[in-house]
């Protein structure tokens, strides 16, 4: 029997048939192991019966297994910082993508202002599985586990398999992997485009992910999607509905200690209005104000949990925990936008967003005054 000695990691590209020239061509720039290829093509979509193809294509004798979707794009150094991370975090699932709109990406967000490297996913949404790295006997027991379901998401039966076995996977928030176009096998489509919540190069991420600071608890999460803002609340997966609801900031603030008056406030003397007019200009008014409101939450929050993170350990240069914040604020703007108007979000108007989510981050600050 062979035997594992040090961290080793093989991999696989997930694809169908529609896209096999795109997946070859991945793998090859990346130096990937193989494509895993939809046994069924013709059959009802099925991102999961991809994925087992995949989950089982671990090579004899290595520690780590990594599946990457066809669909994405990363850096030549993917495997060199996986496989470096794999050794740090080595009976961990590793996440390399988060979605921007989503409660995840909200928690990668937060936790990169907070100038925190890896976050623990939230247990009551999807694990992003655009590029994820499982310890190889994780990886055995997911195939096990998956064997004979009738979900066709393997995002979301990853979510059911961690939380059973009690742990989510860690994202790592400079996302290394970003998804590419909008079309999608799986019925994703009307989400448009799909974007990672902090793009960071691979120079920055490489000693982010080595050695940055875990954030395992962010409390709740500021997330918006779709034109409004939302609050992911902690133990929110043992609502009935398995705490898959959205709660608008406005229902959830009492269970944060927050209020609208103290909200309003802060924005009454923080809210650059010259910003304000800049993104109210192209998306109204009130989507302006509402990225300005949860990024005042999220910037209060990333405040808070900056406080348990500390600072980043020397072998970090503090310039790319600077590009990671800057990164993870710039894709608030985008990525709150409803899906059909992401296309009008131009490089000035992405400017104008970032500035204008830049400021209420900084008042946020204010919020935690008085708190110890």
């Amino acid at each position: 029997m062979t035997q594992v000695t040090r961290t080793q990691v093989s991999s696989a590209v997930m694809t169908h048939p529609v896209r096999l020239v795109q997946a070859q061509d991945l793998a090859s720039r990346l130096g990937l192991n193989g494509l895993a290829l939809d046994p069924d093509p013709q059959g009802p979509p099925s991102a999961l019966r991809t994925a087992l193809v995949a989950w089982s294509a671990v090579a004899p004798g290595t520690s780590h297994h990594l599946v990457v979707q066809d669909d994405v794009e990363g850096p030549a150094e993917l495997l060199e910082i996986v496989g470096e991370a794999a050794s740090r975090f080595p009976d961990e699932a590793l996440v390399f993508y988060t979605n921007w709109h989503a409660r995840n990406g909200g928690a990668a967000r937060l936790a990169a202002i907070a100038g925190a490297s890896w976050v623990r996913a939230v247990p009551d949404e999807f694990t992003p599985s655009l590029a994820v790295c499982l310890p190889a006997s994780t990886a055995a027991a997911f195939r096990t586990f998956a064997e004979g379901s009738t979900e066709r998401h393997d995002d979301e039966l990853l979510s059911v398999f961690f939380r059973e076995r009690g742990r989510m996977g860690l994202l790592a928030v400079p996302n290394i992997v970003e998804h590419i176009g909008t079309s999608s096998i799986n019925g994703h489509a009307a989400q448009g485009i799909r974007r990672a919540a902090c793009p960071t190069s691979a120079a920055d991420a490489g000693p982010l992910l080595a050695h940055g600071r875990v954030l395992e608890e962010p409390g709740w999460i500021p997330y918006m999607r779709y034109g409004e803002g939302y609050i992911r609340l902690p133990g929110q997966e043992r609502d009935a509905d398995g705490g898959r609801g959205h709660h608008r900031w406005r229902e959830a603030l009492p269970a944060t200690g927050l209020t609208e008056e103290g909200i309003h406030a802060v924005r009454k003397a923080h809210l650059h209005e010259d910003l304000a007019a800049q993104v109210a200009g192209t998306f109204g008014r009130s989507f302006a104000e509402e990225l300005w409101t949860h990024c005042l939450l999220l910037g209060r929050q990333a405040a808070r949990a900056a406080r348990t993170v500390g600072p980043a350990p020397g072998d970090v240069p503090d310039a790319a925990v600077s590009r990671m914040r800057r990164s993870a604020i710039a894709t608030a703007g985008p990525a709150g936008l409803p899906p059909e108007r992401r296309p009008e979000a131009g490089p000035e108007e992405v400017r104008a967003m970032a500035a204008l989510a830049q400021s209420a981050v900084r008042a946020g600050r204010t919020l935690l005054q008085g708190e110890t």
